[in-house]
């Protein structure tokens, strides 16, 4: 009965495995994604009705799933993908460990860089095994200030000559606020009541980032603490620096789910961002080219 369910073994290039493939396995995969996955086109296709084919760029994401995704899982979702016709140039698969907002890596380091490594093979694969878009690439998420992991995945890209899709919107709104305290003035000011809105209202930004968020609220700093400090103060204890004894990621992560606070703000932040640009490019430039690109994509 187990060699009639058994329908073949799925073959890997690149990372030389081999993975057994059962009708109960399939089975599996499409209780479990294929739902979706024709929600995705049924999505995707009212997109392009409206936008116009090939004038937007597609991304599956399924980071938020419970369990990461076997490379076989992956392999037949990518079929799925094909079959419904979405032309996904970044798909983002779920990985091992912590990938909280913000703030860097929390796992295995080695177990995510074979995870990392299976998946870009077997997203090669897919592309010649189906209509794909030839430049589909993994897609990280959160992938901002994943310090720990960037040279791994870095050789990995090297050894397969790929690109990769990083998601950083965050890590540059948090150097927006770093600017403004550093920028001292008014920068400060809004800079500190961000910080104090935020503290008053953790329940509801947090809420919906629960499964990507890890702070201990006990470790956040009173509102009047934070009133009392300078710009120099503020921004070091805000900025991703694990050896600045000022650095507290519970504050980094609030104020990461906090950007409520400043899109409320409306016009009063926008011009303070403009008033005060040529400290928060620096900030920006600084963290986005010399902390995140160059790890993966120039330094060996």
């Amino acid at each position: 009965e187990k060699q009639e369910r058994y329908i073949g073994t799925l073959d890997i290039p690149g990372i030389n495995k081999s993975f057994d493939v059962s009708t109960e396995m399939v089975e599996d995969i499409a209780h479990k994604f294929l739902y979706a996955i024709k929600e995705a086109g049924r999505i995707y296709r009212y997109i392009e009705k409206y936008k116009g084919k090939d004038n937007f760029i597609t991304e599956v994401s399924m980071d938020e799933s419970n369990e990461p995704q076997t490379p076989v899982e992956l392999f037949f979702i990518l079929s799925a993908i094909a079959g419904e016709g979405i032309p996904a140039q970044t798909i983002a698969p779920k990985f091992t460990g912590r990938f909280n907002k913000g703030v860097d890596y929390a796992g295995r380091i080695n177990q995510f860089k074979t995870e990392f490594e299976e998946d870009v093979a077997v997203i090669n694969f897919a592309v010649s095994e189906f209509p794909l878009p030839e430049n589909l690439k993994l897609s990280i998420h959160s992938g901002s200030d994943k310090f720990s992991i960037y040279s791994p995945m870095g050789k990995v890209l090297k050894k397969y000559d790929v690109g990769l899709h990083l998601k950083t919107a965050g890590t540059t709104w948090l150097e927006e606020i770093t600017g403004l305290a550093m920028a001292g003035g008014d920068g400060l000011d809004i800079a500190k009541e961000i910080y104090e809105k935020s503290y008053s209202r953790f329940d509801e930004l947090c809420k919906p980032y629960a499964s990507v968020i890890d702070i201990r609220r006990k470790k956040l700093p009173a509102v009047e603490t934070v009133n009392g400090w300078d710009g120099e103060t503020y921004a070091n204890s805000l900025r991703h620096n694990r050896e600045c004894e000022l650095y507290n990621p519970n504050l980094r992560q609030l104020l990461h789910v906090g950007y409520k606070i400043a899109a409320e703000m409306g016009s009063r932040y926008i011009e303070a961002l403009v008033k005060h640009k040529e400290i928060i490019a620096r900030n920006v430039t600084e963290n986005i080219y010399e902390r995140h690109i160059k790890p993966i994509f120039i330094e060996e």
